[in-house]
């Protein structure tokens, strides 16, 4: 089977993609490894238009049901390799099997940036993760630590003040690089210790995380801290070896697009986080989804002589 358009990632952008495109009458497949991207890793999402205030799991589950009720297909699997054949088409794989597309957007958004010390890897899934809103109900009345200065670490840290019994912030530095309002919210929590100017060195267990090494930058102090869970939050970064041959990257391996979404390689389009495009939030991210998607309607009706007529609901 050979679709119209195959969109790599599940997220925002993804779903926007799958669904502009769909409603284009384009055959229209969205493949990616997690539903919802890093919109799961947001617990409340209050700066979406038109939408006041709702849970991320809400508001990517609206979009999956309303891609997949445009007519788009929906398959959670991991792409590995990307091929782009003599007539100008894609050969999409991924472990199980392989899909064939005329055109490519992708959209798989950032992965988190890990802190590469001893344990980190061998104690993933079994106390060490990289969402708070996916991990955080396993941890329901237990310690946990947070490490980073971002939003995304307040944000986190805010999250399992209100499930976990302990939460202790770790950042690195003097100061905060968040929104105000949210380290006022958290300065304001009970049960969070801020630790700064401190760096974990280990983290530790047999089975599972048991405990973390923690280093002060200024005094020299080293302390352990027994834990349950520990929830690093320091950034994201771009995962895009896997098109390096058919898109430019920028030094943070982020895929270079024109206002157009394209990429150098005819066909192949990007949108959303995994972009050159500085500001990383949902509605820029949609914004360029649907770039994107009208784009490939356009090459394919220009390039491939594809007929589409638009869906009128």
């Amino acid at each position: 089977m050979i679709y119209d358009l195959l969109i790599i990632g599940l997220g925002p952008a993804g779903m926007t993609a799958g669904i502009f495109a769909a409603r284009r009458e384009m055959k229209t497949l969205i493949i990616g490894r997690n539903l919802g991207g890093q919109l799961v890793w947001a617990s409340e999402i209050e700066n979406y238009p038109g939408v006041p205030k709702t849970s991320s799991f809400e508001l990517i589950e609206k979009m999956r049901s309303q891609a997949v009720s445009s007519g788009a297909e929906i398959k959670e699997d991991e792409v590995q390799k990307i091929e782009k054949k003599a007539d100008g088409s894609f050969l999409v794989h991924t472990a199980h099997e392989s899909f064939e597309a005329m055109a490519v957007i992708i959209a798989m958004g950032l992965s988190p940036r890990r802190l590469a010390i001893p344990g980190e890897i061998e104690l993933g899934g079994r106390g060490v993760s990289y969402c708070a809103n996916c991990d955080g109900p396993f941890y329901r009345g237990k310690n946990v630590a947070v490490v980073g200065g971002g939003n995304s670490a307040l944000d986190a840290a805010e999250v399992l003040s209100k499930i976990a019994s302990q939460v202790y912030l770790i950042h690195r530095n003097e100061n905060f690089k968040g929104f105000e309002s949210l380290q006022t919210e958290i300065e304001e929590r009970n049960n969070i210790e801020i630790i700064l100017n401190s760096e974990i060195k280990a983290i530790e267990g047999l089975t599972k995380l048991e405990k973390i090494k923690v280093f002060n930058n200024i005094t020299n102090e080293n302390r352990e801290i027994e834990l349950d869970g520990v929830f690093i939050e320091v950034g994201r970064i771009a995962s895009t070896d896997l098109v390096a041959e058919l898109a430019d990257r920028n030094e943070k391996n982020q895929i270079i697009i024109n206002d157009k979404c394209e990429t150098k390689t005819p066909g192949f389009y990007a949108a959303g986080d995994v972009t050159n495009c500085e500001i990383k939030q949902i509605t820029v991210a949609t914004g360029q989804a649907t770039v994107a998607a009208l784009s490939a309607y356009k090459y394919l009706q220009e390039t491939k002589g594809k007929v589409f007529v638009e869906k009128k609901y």
